[in-house]
């Protein structure tokens, strides 16, 4: 159960890291932004394939020790 823990704490962390950096820099580069008018229309591209590959290999860590 020890073993667990200890990667929950580590994939903890560097979720806290990842949100700091993000939030510092604001948008990464490759994210869309679109504005017209009064209407501003953010997507997240690149932010969202990061968090994917980052949870997936957080699952399969995760997996790989049961």
């Amino acid at each position: 159960m020890g073993e667990i823990a200890k990667l929950l704490m580590g994939a903890g962390a560097v979720l806290l890291l990842l949100g700091i950096l993000i939030q510092f820099i604001g948008k990464l580069p490759g994210d869309i932004l679109i504005k017209k008018g009064n209407t501003t229309f953010y997507f997240p591209i690149v932010t969202c394939i990061i968090v994917s590959v980052i949870l997936s290999l957080v699952f399969f860590v995760i997996n790989r020790l049961k």
